[in-house]
């Protein structure tokens, strides 16, 4: 690029607008369960929309999946509409952080 030119790059443009971020919990000792599903939105380095989901048992690394996607409007809606899913499904926000106490 010449530096004679105006720079035409815009760092703001294609940025997310805020963060998408979920971690939830289901929990069962009846039924020996206990698993955790994790989300969030960021941006790749091409500028896309990508919506990473991590579930599995609490304490191990699971799996994973990402979908990417032009618009952040489309990752948002699906982060939301998998967020209505989970809490139907008993998901909740862990009840302790895990800190240890003195």
């Amino acid at each position: 690029m010449s530096l004679d030119v105006p720079d035409m790059l815009d760092d703001d443009v294609g940025m997310i607008a805020q963060p998408y971020q979920l971690y939830v919990e289901r929990s069962d000792p009846a039924k020996n369960m206990a698993r955790y599903y994790a989300m969030e939105v960021e941006q790749t380095i091409f500028g896309e929309a990508c919506l990473t989901r991590r579930w599995g048992r609490i304490g191990k690394h699971g799996q994973e999946k990402k979908h990417v996607f032009e618009r952040e409007e489309e990752a948002v809606r699906l982060f939301l509409e998998l967020v209505k899913q989970k809490r139907a499904r008993g998901y909740r926000p862990p009840t302790t952080l895990g800190i240890l106490q003195s």
